[in-house]
């Protein structure tokens, strides 16, 4: 057999064996029927070319993969209704966080650290204005007024700035520097007018219903006791984040992530009580399963912080408390809530930050090469940019700092444009949601006021 004979049986019998794998993953069954015989057809004919058989087999099949294309982007723009896809729902506009009828609630206003961060202001004040147009939110941006202007005029934002100022919808509010990310956190009783404390101010006065920062979460969470003051009854305010499930609709919040390194067993069951509430009012599971992260699943096993703890949770009635969870559970969906000191909850949360990037490392290099990889790829694109916005911790934006009188959100200290509006869509949620009524009920409990 010839070795030209040998590519035409090859080339279209690699397209079928992907139309094959594509079918069972999707329901967009006639057009990709479409877009596989246009590619079929169009790879014969680069078999039959006369003259340079490799370079017009080569033209032609890429003609073959921009078909594909076309007929991948032409069912995703008229037949996503009506496709199961079980990746259909990652991370967009479904994610859970999105569930909330924006065209029925007011604009609130929302304050932001517009200096906190690494890449500060200008990220910062991308991410604001982006939020804007997406959510019925108005800002009220704390920096060096300079510094912010400056900022803009460079990134190309400087009309579009001017413009949702005079729409009312953004003001700039003037501090001085920054609390720098080496700062000890009690700079913020030293320096009023560091833009931190000017943000959170807003809150305490009310001018505000949250408050969002990227800067030094230590400094922050320190503002916030001073300005705002902690949960009647709560001895230590928890950093809340976000992690993705096997579930897409169901993610896990996993407190403290950091703002604790050192706890009691009293702290880890507020941050039970403070956690089954968030996640009955934002993630809106009607009764949150708690688990303890330990290294077993059995209640004789842990440290002492294990031990203790374990025993206040199970003896809890106000919340279903599921017992201990592996590290390998954290993931699965058996949880709602999962609580751990924050030097173990820090350790995780920046496990799963670099997993996301490995895992699409791997994926990008097992794809295959050369031609087949181009149709292949045609087909997988826009699942692999789904799987990306799940895994990359930047659609998850900040952090909630639980366990205070407002509603703080912790940004990570490389927080970009995307981060800002993921983290403001998460300060909107909590405060359409009233997680702040719920959580002063928490006073009412015994076990706080023993």
């Amino acid at each position: 057999m010839g070795k030209e004979t040998a590519q035409k049986i090859n080339k279209p019998r690699a397209i079928r064996r992907l139309v094959i794998w594509y079918k069972r993953n999707s329901a967009v069954t006639s057009i990709v029927d479409t877009a596989a015989s246009s590619a079929a057809t169009a790879s014969n004919v680069a078999g039959n070319v006369a003259g340079n058989v490799v370079s017009s087999a080569e033209s032609v099949v890429n003609t073959a993969s921009s078909v594909v294309s076309n007929a991948s982007s032409i069912a995703k723009n008229t037949l996503q209704p009506l496709v199961f896809d079980p990746l259909n729902r990652l991370q967009n506009n479904d994610n859970i966080l999105n569930r909330v009828e924006e065209s029925q609630s007011k604009r609130i206003w929302i304050a932001v650290d517009g200096m906190g961060g690494d890449y500060a202001p200008g990220p910062i004040l991308e991410g604001c204005l982006e939020a804007i147009s997406r959510f019925p939110i108005n800002i009220k941006f704390v920096g060096k007024i300079e510094k912010v202007k400056d900022a803009a005029e460079k990134i190309g934002l400087a009309e579009l700035l001017e413009n949702e100022i005079a729409n009312n919808r953004l003001e700039l509010i003037d501090s001085g520097e920054p609390i720098g990310m080496n700062e000890e956190a009690t700079a913020v009783r030293k320096r009023k007018n560091a833009s931190i404390n000017v943000a959170m101010d807003l809150v305490r006065n009310n001018k505000a219903e949250a408050v969002y920062s990227a800067g030094n979460s230590g400094a922050m969470m320190a503002s916030a006791i001073f300005r705002i003051g902690r949960l009647k009854g709560i001895e230590r305010p928890a950093i809340g984040a976000l992690f993705p499930t096997r579930d897409q609709t169901r993610p896990v919040l996993v407190l403290d992530v950091g703002a604790n390194t050192d706890c009691k067993p009293s702290y880890l069951h507020q941050f039970a009580l403070l956690g089954n509430i968030y996640a009955k009012d934002v993630l809106q599971v009607q009764k949150p399963r708690i688990g303890l992260l330990n290294i077993g699943e059995e209640e004789c096993k842990g440290n002492d912080l294990s031990l203790k703890t374990f025993e206040l949770l199970s003896s809890e009635t106000s919340f279903d408390f599921g017992g201990n969870c592996e590290g390998r559970d954290v993931l699965s969906g058996s949880f709602d809530v999962v609580v751990c000191d924050g030097f173990t909850g820090n350790i995780l949360l920046k496990f799963l930050e670099s997993v996301g990037g490995v895992l699409l490392d791997i994926l990008r290099s097992e794809l295959p090469r050369g031609r087949r990889g181009k149709v292949g790829s045609a087909f997988l694109k826009s699942n692999l940019i789904r799987i990306k916005k799940r895994l990359d911790h930047a659609e998850h934006g900040g952090a909630l700092l639980l366990g205070v009188n407002g509603i703080c959100v912790i940004g990570h200290g490389s927080s970009k444009s995307l981060s800002v509006v993921s983290a403001l869509r998460l300060a909107h949620s909590a405060v359409n949601h009233g997680v702040m009524d719920n959580l002063n009920q928490l006073q009412k409990l015994q076990v706080l006021n023993s």
